[in-house]
């Protein structure tokens, strides 16, 4: 909110001074300064919807974007000049740390293109799948209601982010970290050895708060105002995310030892799978606690007789939306044209991907392969098998 009001302050002034030369000058200036005033009133709102609706997740976003620094590095620095300042979605605190971590920022958007990802596969078969919209605010309008959907995307999104920068710092990619220096594990094994390169997950976990959090501490609201409850719930989840990969790390080893004997053993930290982190998190979502603000401008649990969310579960101020129907008010997309299964009785299912308005049913031909087998030496031949399959389509 803080940088829609620079934005539109300047505006204001430079409004103010063309009312003043237009009453000094004839009438038709005077009605052409008029036109002017409210093409630029127009432009001023319509940035500012811009810029809240735009977040750092667009790094994660259309390959193709001349700006999207995963795809084009070069397009940092022209001379000396960073150009962090007109990447989309960045705030000014994650701008600074932009032109001061420039190699970084490509992890940033493969950590936010992982998160975007493993929120799609969650959600594959909800009403809500977690679609992209458009590739400034990614999610859209959705996410402007605190539900606990909501809640999962900061906590995926800022956990893809750890993930990613732990890794480039293993591999090598980063002038500022490199092999993690976490301690020895007390239960590792005396004769085994404590060392290889494993994943800084300290690193990655510290940059990734530095980062993600910056949009969210920079925003100054009354204390007791939803603004400020939103914050708080971002906050959380994004810690929460990060913690998730943090905790789910777990020590590997590789044998070493004359024809694979494994006398000897060299171990390392190392990130778990991303499919884990992002089950857990759905396992989070399910059981996300509904919190209010109270008197004190703190956010408190609704229902007290529940245990008390920590910092690791997940937490929501607003009810989630009807996702049933398309609404632009709200940003859901609706059902529509979704397919779903006939036979089951989940979220997946017809009936309640549909929300009770019948589904359609079409026949398509899948084709596959099939009947392969191992030739010597060394490759594998296959056929490919037609079938006509029926499917169906919420109406």
């Amino acid at each position: 909110m803080a940088e829609a009001c620079a934005v539109r302050e300047p505006r204001q002034r430079s409004i103010g001074i063309l009312m003043q030369r237009g009453a000094l000058g004839t009438a038709g200036s005077t009605m052409a300064s008029k036109y002017l005033i409210v093409a630029l009133a127009i432009f001023s709102s319509f940035t500012q919807v811009v810029i809240e609706a735009s977040s750092w997740w667009s790094l994660g976003m259309n390959p193709m974007n001349p700006m999207n620094p995963v795809q084009m590095p070069e397009v940092y620095i022209i001379g000396a000049q960073p150009l962090c300042s007109q990447l989309a979605g960045l705030s000014q605190g994650q701008k600074k740390l932009c032109q001061l971590y420039q190699d970084h920022m490509q992890f940033i958007g493969e950590g936010a293109k992982t998160g975007i990802k493993e929120c799609q596969y969650q959600f594959r078969h909800r009403r809500w799948n977690c679609s992209t919209v458009d590739n400034n605010s990614v999610f859209g309008r959705v996410m402007q209601i605190g539900s606990r959907e909501t809640a999962f995307t900061y906590a995926v999104s800022a956990a893809g982010v750890v993930n990613a920068m732990s890794r480039a710092c293993r591999e090598g990619e980063l002038s500022s970290c490199g092999c993690s220096r976490a301690a020895r594990p007390k239960d590792l094994p005396r004769d085994w050895l404590w060392g290889g390169c494993g994943d800084n997950i300290e690193y990655g976990y510290r940059f990734a708060k530095e980062f993600v959090d910056a949009r969210e501490r920079e925003r100054l609201y009354q204390r007791g105002s939803y603004e400020s409850a939103r914050i708080m719930m971002n906050l959380h989840n994004n810690e929460a995310g990060r913690r998730t990969v943090y905790n789910l790390a777990d020590v590997a080893c590789k044998c070493h030892g004359v024809s694979g004997s494994c006398s000897l053993k060299t171990c390392w930290l190392q990130l778990a799978d991303f499919r884990k982190v992002g089950d857990a998190l759905k396992e989070k979502y399910d059981s996300a606690a509904a919190m209010k603000l109270n008197t004190r401008g703190k956010l408190v649990q609704v229902n007290s007789r529940f245990n008390a969310p920590t910092i690791h579960d997940l937490i929501y101020i607003d009810p989630s939306p009807d996702y049933c129907v398309r609404n632009e008010s709200t940003g859901s997309l609706g059902t529509q044209g979704r397919l779903c299964n006939k036979t089951s009785e989940g979220m997946d299912g017809c009936e309640l991907m549909c929300c009770g308005r019948g589904y359609d049913q079409f026949k398509t031909v899948q084709r596959e392969r099939c009947h392969c087998k191992f030739h010597w030496c060394c490759y594998v031949k296959c056929k490919l098998c037609t079938e006509v399959v029926d499917q169906f389509v919420c109406k």
